[in-house]
């Protein structure tokens, strides 16, 4: 991957996306994770600082590092940023819900309210909502419908997640977001890796042979030395998300 020139697209992309749309700007949440610092960063580069807004929305299952790091992020990259603590509004939800807890569930419910929540202010600034997935996630449906899976645009929607590292080290975000384990928050001592059941570093291997390469379970397993199961695995979370990523069906109605 030449990493100059996949920035340079992805701040072209970016500029284009908000030009086309007539927009003011673009508002992001702020995880402290990676991914939504890295479109950050390139948001920043692509339309100025002082047109991206962030939104850090904690609970009370975020690790206290990645409170620290979403701020730390729109601090020192210079955008106006709110802080908003989204406990209330999900204790509310499950209080006039009366259902039994269901960490899935619930976990995707804090997705959802967090994009409300960041929508709402996108409405109120004419911005547009910029999305935090990646190409692994995105290709395994490794995201909330109508959560974080909502937005206006993807900006590092097509690089693996072995590529988000790469392109952030070139740009110089902080080791301490680089080094820690990638985790949605969204319960306690959750972590993305133990949820898809391999390495990110495996998982884009194995994507890469599957989508990029057109290789058959067996050849990929052959070729980076691991079960079939595990590929089979993949695959199968790979058919089994694609309704997240399309548009609703219609019927088609018969005509006479």
């Amino acid at each position: 991957m030449d990493l100059e020139k996949t920035k340079n697209d992805i701040v072209n992309f970016i500029k284009s996306k908000v030009n086309e749309s007539k927009t003011n700007g673009i508002v992001i949440g702020l995880s402290g994770g990676i991914d939504s610092t890295l479109a950050t960063y390139l948001a920043c580069e692509a339309i100025g600082k002082e047109n991206v807004f962030g939104i850090t929305l904690p609970s009370a299952t975020t690790p206290t590092e990645d409170k620290i790091h979403g701020i730390e992020i729109a601090q020192k990259l210079g955008i106006d940023y709110e802080e908003i603590p989204i406990d209330g509004i999900l204790n509310e939800f499950l209080a006039v819900t009366q259902l039994e807890n269901n960490n899935l569930a619930i976990g995707n419910l804090k997705a959802r309210i967090r994009m409300s929540i960041i929508y709402y202010y996108a409405n109120q600034k004419n911005y547009l909502v910029c999305g935090t997935g990646n190409k692994s996630e995105i290709l395994i449906g490794y995201f909330t419908k109508h959560g974080d899976g909502a937005c206006d645009m993807e900006p590092i929607g097509d690089l693996y997640k072995t590529e988000v590292y790469k392109l952030s080290e070139s740009l110089g975000v902080q080791k301490e977001i680089l080094n820690k384990p990638p985790r949605a928050g969204l319960w306690t001592n959750q972590t993305d890796e133990d949820e898809i059941g391999m390495s990110y570093d495996l998982l884009d291997q194995i994507l890469y042979l599957y989508i990029e390469k057109d290789m058959k379970n067996t050849e990929i397993s052959e070729k980076i030395n691991i079960s079939v199961d595990n590929v089979d695995m993949i695959i199968e979370k790979i058919k089994r998300s694609e309704h997240k990523s399309k548009v609703p069906e219609i019927p088609q109605k018969t005509i006479l």
